[in-house]
C-alpha cells in the first residue's frame, strides 16, 4: 500500500442512477514508478486496486484488479439491481450485487465503454467499439440480457473519425446521442479536433444530425421529454439548435457567446450559458414558446446546476478551478439573485449541491416573465470595453463588429407555408441551381437542334420538364440516372455543408461524370 495513491469515491446520492447509493468504490492507481507488484500464476497483476463495500455493514463485498485508467468505474441500474463492469473484451453484468457470480456477458472484440440506459426494466446498453485498419468504429444498442445471435442488437451505427464518443441516452431510454471525436484535426481549421453527432434509436433508425455552422461541438442535452435535443456548436460566437427526433432543427437561437446548455427538470425552460473562458453571460428560454426570459450573467461560474423545483438556479465559483472570490448563488430562472454566500478570503469552496428529490414532487407552474423580487442587492456587471490602441483613444469610436451576429429563427413550418431555409440551405440552394443551369447551358450549346423552348412565365419554378424519347425503356434508364444525379447533388451539398460522408457516399459522387455522360448519350439518341 506505501506505493498506491488512495482515490475514494462516496456514492450516497448517485450519479443519474448509475451508482449505487449503498455502495463505497475504493480505487488505488497502478503502482508508481519503482514499486513492485506481486503476479499471480496466470501472470496478470496480483494485487486487487478495486474493492466495493456495502455503506451500512462496512463488508468489503469484492475485490477487482482494474488495469485500465479509463472507463473503469462500474455502473448500476437506477433500481440497482443490475450492475456492469468492463472488463477487456466484454461487459460483465452482476445481479442483486452478488459480485462472486457474473449473471451475463456481452462479448465484443475490443470493446471500450458501455453506458446502461436510465429508468426501469427492460434495461437497455449502449456499446462503443473504436476502429481499426479501415474499419469504421461503431456504438450497438442491445436490450438486457439478449446478446447472443446476430440480430441481438437492437440497433448499430458505423462512423468514422472517432478516436473517442460518449453517448447520452434519453430519459425514456427510446435512443442515444453519440459525440464522435478526433483528437487531432488533420485539416487544421480546429484546436479542439474534430467531433460529429450521431443519433441512434432503439427501434433501429440512426442518422447523422446536420449541424449548420462549422466548429467543434461543446454540449448536447436531452429535454427530460425525449422528443428533442439541444446542441451547442461551431466557432464562436456559437450557434444552438433545437433538434426533434427526426434530427430536423425545430428552433435556432442563433449565435453568441455559449458553450453549455441546461434544461429544466420539467424540460419548459432552456438556459444557454457561456462558462469557463467566456464571461458567464446566461439566456433563459421558454422553450414551449420561443420566448426570451431573461439575460443574467454569472462572471467566473465553475459550476452550474437547476434546482429539482424547476424555478431556481445555482450558480458557484469553485476550487481548485478557480480559488479568488469563491461563492455561489440562488437565482429565479427570471434573473434575480435570491441568495449569495461569499467564501471569507482565508477559505475555499470545493462543491455545493441541491438537497436531491424524487422527480414528480414539484409541480410544473407557469413561466413568469416578470422578475421576481428580491432583497439581495444586485451587482451591475462591469461593462467590458474592446482594447483601442493608444493612437485611437482620442478619436470618434466606429461602431464595427468582429462577428456578424445571426438572430434566432423558428425553423418550425408555419401552417399554409413552406420550412423556412436556413441561410446555409439557401446558399446551397443558390448553388444548386447555378450548376443546373450551367449544365443546360453547356448541353444547348452541343446540340442547339435540341434546346428545349423556354417555358412560359407562369409555369411554376419548380415544375420540372420530362424529356421523352418515345422509347419507354430509355425514357425509364433517363429517369433512372437523373435520379441518381440528383441523389449525388445532395450528397455535395451535406459535404459542403461540413456533414461527413460514408464510404459509399463518395463512391457515388465519384462516379458523377460518368452518369453525366451516360445521361448525355442517351438523351441525344447515341
Amino acid at each position: 500500500m506505501d506505493h498506491h495513491i488512495l482515490q475514494k469515491a462516496l456514492c450516497f446520492q448517485g450519479n443519474l442512477g448509475k451508482i449505487a447509493k449503498s455502495i463505497l468504490l475504493v480505487r488505488m492507481a497502478p503502482c508508481l514508478p519503482g514499486a513492485t507488484e506481486k503476479t499471480s500464476k496466470d501472470g496478470t497483476a496480483g494485487i486487487p486496486n478495486l474493492q466495493l463495500y456495502d455503506v451500512k455493514t462496512g463488508t468489503c463485498l469484492k475485490s477487482f484488479i482494474q488495469k485500465k485508467m479509463q472507463n473503469w468505474c462500474p455502473s448500476w441500474s437506477e433500481d440497482e439491481t443490475v450492475c456492469a463492469r468492463n472488463v477487456n473484451n466484454e461487459v460483465h453484468f452482476f445481479e442483486n450485487n452478488n459480485f462472486n457470480t457474473i449473471a451475463n456477458k456481452l462479448h465484443l472484440q475490443k470493446i471500450n465503454d458501455f453506458v446502461l440506459s436510465p429508468g426501469p426494466q427492460p434495461y437497455k446498453v449502449a456499446v462503443y467499439v473504436p476502429g481499426s485498419k479501415g474499419a469504421p468504429s461503431f456504438v450497438r444498442l442491445y436490450q438486457y440480457p439478449n446478446f447472443d445471435g446476430p440480430h441481438a442488437a437492437l440497433a448499430n451505427k458505423s462512423f468514422f473519425k472517432a478516436d473517442k464518443v460518449t453517448m447520452l441516452w434519453n430519459k425514456k431510454a427510446t435512443a442515444v446521442l453519440v459525440i464522435a471525436s478526433t483528437d487531432v484535426d488533420k485539416t487544421g481549421a480546429s484546436y479542439y479536433g474534430e467531433q460529429t453527432l450521431h443519433y441512434i434509436a432503439a427501434n433501429g433508425e440512426s442518422a447523422v444530425v446536420q449541424l449548420p455552422k462549422n466548429g467543434p461541438i461543446y454540449d448536447v442535452v436531452w429535454n427530460s421529454s425525449s422528443t428533442e435535443f439541444c446542441a451547442v456548436y461551431g466557432f464562436m460566437p456559437a450557434k444552438a439548435t433545437i433538434f426533434n427526433l427526426k434530427c430536423d432543427p425545430v428552433f435556432d437561437f442563433g449565435t453568441g457567446p455559449r458553450n453549455a446548455a441546461y434544461y429544466s427538470p420539467h424540460g419548459h425552460i432552456l438556459v444557454l450559458a457561456g462558462f469557463g473562458n467566456l464571461r458567464g453571460q446566461m439566456e433563459v428560454w421558454d422553450v414551449k414558446n420561443y420566448k426570451l426570459i431573461s439575460k443574467p450573467v454569472a462572471s467566473d461560474s465553475t459550476y452550474f446546476a437547476w434546482c429539482p423545483d424547476g424555478e431556481h438556479i445555482l450558480t458557484a465559483t469553485c476550487a481548485p478551478r478557480l480559488r479568488v472570490n469563491n461563492g455561489y448563488k440562488i437565482w429565479h430562472y427570471t434573473g434575480s439573485v435570491l441568495h449569495k454566500y461569499d467564501v471569507p478570503s482565508n477559505g475555499e469552496l470545493w462543491q455545493v449541491s441541491w438537497q436531491p428529490f424524487l422527480d414528480g414532487i414539484f409541480p410544473v407552474k407557469a413561466i413568469t416573465y416578470q422578475a421576481v423580487p428580491s432583497d439581495v442587492p444586485s451587482e451591475e456587471p462591469k461593462a467590458a470595453t474592446a482594447y483601442r490602441p493608444p493612437a485611437l483613444r482620442n478619436k470618434p469610436i466606429t461602431n464595427s463588429k468582429l462577428h456578424e451576429e445571426e438572430p434566432p429563427q423558428n425553423m418550425k413550418p408555419q401552417a399554409g407555408s413552406d420550412k423556412p431555409l436556413s441561410k446555409t440551405a439557401l446558399k446551397n440552394q443558390r448553388k444548386h441551381e447555378a450548376k443546373k443551369a450551367a449544365k443546360q447551358e453547356a448541353r444547348n450549346e452541343k446540340s442547339p437542334d435540341l434546346a428545349p423552348t423556354p417555358a412560359p412565365q407562369s409555369t411554376p419554378r419548380n415544375t420540372v420538364s420530362q424529356s421523352t424519347s418515345g422509347d419507354p425503356e430509355i425514357d425509364k434508364k433517363i429517369k433512372n440516372l437523373k435520379k441518381k444525379l440528383k441523389a449525388i447533388e445532395q450528397l455535395k451539398e451535406q459535404a459542403a455543408a461540413g456533414k461527413q460522408l460514408e464510404k459509399n457516399q463518395l463512391e457515388k459522387i465519384q462516379k458523377e461524370k460518368a452518369l453525366i455522360q451516360e445521361l448525355e448519350d442517351l438523351e441525344l439518341g447515341v
